[in-house]
């Protein structure tokens, strides 16, 4: 039901704003913290984690406590958890939410009369195949394993799927990987150590020099601990820690991989001009939370001698820091016929998109409007070409004219209603060209009436 209604029927109704991205960066969270019971952990979103504990049980006194440690250490997180341990992860996942809680399976009649016992949910199958199977009147794993057992009952189910390629669509798949006669990949999450320097201060410190002078060693510990890994960095955090407890957290994110320490210095000089030190900063870190390979080149060294002059990535980055974040852009060509449409903005160093087509066949003004404006236009016949237009309140005659350039809408983006554009050059009798277009035809349809409505002429750009 809708928000308004489900509180007036129940005003003490808490509600939270959904938040995917966060929900599955604190599963990631989970499962790096979850590889305290076993060597390598994967996600199962939204809400589970699969977690291999081969040989890993008998440090915690056997898999039966080794769950109910898990259900400890979940509790005091204010978590709540359904736990399951079965030689494969689809009997696992079954286990942990469809049967008993903290289930243990083993390789016996007793395990596959656990696993009869579940409902074809426990396949983790598609919403649509799940009720194929139970208009076929399979409603419990032990209804498919007799099914699936002879070669003739294998072979139904297999011309019955056979158009689907997915695992959650294919009952067949998901049986075997659950019984363990088919591998089933899964991808471990992986923790990104991500490089970090700091300073513990002897004495706390309040003068901006003495700041600069601990920047300045940072980030040349920095530099190497990057180098060491042949990595570049494209985002810092640089973190003040104060007497009083209070924690100054300033950004930087670089439009290039970069470990240039004079560069990062040059940078964060900008953004300390307003740090109160209060009792004085204790602690300095600096931390490098995006990172992107950048190999080790060999300098030529009669050039490294010599002076150089700012890079272009340096240029824009000390932009970037007065201007603001997104400031500087640049154009770049989009496939399009549509003027408007022609070109977008995107970062100055990031490579251009592929081009899917070249629309370059005809010339285009040098300034297009930022809105194509209105005019009005006299002509001959409502067909013909224009005479004069008026544009900003002044009268301009036509002397000569080149045209038209019809571009039809896109109709995979517009409307059916959409009207043809009819594009002219042309010059007034003062030698200034403009790049006018008609916005439909008469007769054609694809205005309010059926008939189609008188054309509109609009400015969209001024020629050289």
């Amino acid at each position: 039901m809708m928000l308004a209604d489900a509180r007036t029927l129940c005003p003490q109704l808490a509600v939270r704003i959904s938040d995917p991205a966060g929900d599955l960066d604190f599963l990631e969270k989970l499962a790096i913290w979850a590889q305290r019971w076993g060597p390598w952990s994967a996600l199962d979103p939204p809400d589970g984690l699969l977690v291999d504990i081969s040989a890993v049980a008998h440090l915690f006194g056997g898999e039966a406590k080794l769950l109910a440690d898990v259900e400890t250490c979940f509790t005091g997180r204010g978590l709540a958890v359904r736990v399951a341990a079965a030689p494969t992860a689809g009997a696992a996942w079954a286990l942990a939410h469809y049967g008993p809680e903290r289930t243990i399976l083993a390789n016996d009649e007793d395990g596959q009369a656990k696993l009869s016992c579940l409902p074809v949910a426990a396949l983790r199958l598609d919403d649509d195949v799940l009720t194929i199977l139970r208009r076929l009147g399979l409603k419990r794993l032990g209804d498919m394993s007799g099914r699936f057992d002879g070669k003739a009952g294998r072979d139904a189910i297999m011309r019955r799927f056979r158009n689907r390629r997915s695992p959650a669509a294919n009952p067949l798949v998901r049986m075997d990987q659950l019984l363990g006669r088919m591998p089933e990949p899964l991808l471990p999450v992986v923790v990104q150590h991500m490089p970090l320097v700091q300073r513990r201060l002897a004495e706390p410190i309040r003068h901006r020099e003495l700041l600069d002078q601990v920047l300045r060693d940072l980030a040349a510990d920095m530099a190497r601990v990057l180098e060491g890994r042949a990595l570049g960095a494209r985002r810092l955090e640089l973190g003040l820690w104060r007497v009083d407890g209070e924690v100054v957290i300033r950004p930087l994110e670089l439009s290039a991989a970069t470990r240039d320490p004079a560069h990062i210095c040059r940078l964060f000089s900008a953004k300390l001009e307003d740090i109160d030190a209060g009792f004085g900063i204790e602690t300095i870190r600096l931390r490098a939370s995006w990172a992107e390979p950048l190999p080790l080149e060999q300098g030529d060294i009669e050039v490294a001698a010599e002076t150089h002059g700012t890079s272009l990535s340096a240029c824009i980055d000390r932009l970037s820091v007065r201007l603001g974040a997104g400031a500087v852009q640049r154009p770049v060509p989009y496939a399009s016929h549509i003027p408007e449409r022609a070109q977008r903005w995107q970062p100055p160093l990031e490579p251009e998109p592929a081009s899917q087509g070249e629309f370059a066949f005809h010339h285009r003004p040098l300034k297009l409007l930022d809105k194509a404006e209105y005019i009005t236009v006299l002509y001959a016949t409502p067909d013909g070409f224009p005479r004069s237009f008026r544009w900003r309140g002044k009268v301009h005659e036509v002397a000569r004219l080149e045209g038209p350039e019809r571009i039809a809408p896109e109709w995979w983006r517009e409307r059916s209603t959409v009207r043809l554009r009819d594009y002219y050059r042309i010059e007034d009798g003062e030698g200034r060209r403009y790049w006018i277009y008609r916005h439909g035809l008469i007769g054609d349809g694809r205005e309010n009436d059926k008939q189609g409505g008188l054309p509109d002429w609009y400015l969209q750009g001024l020629c050289a």
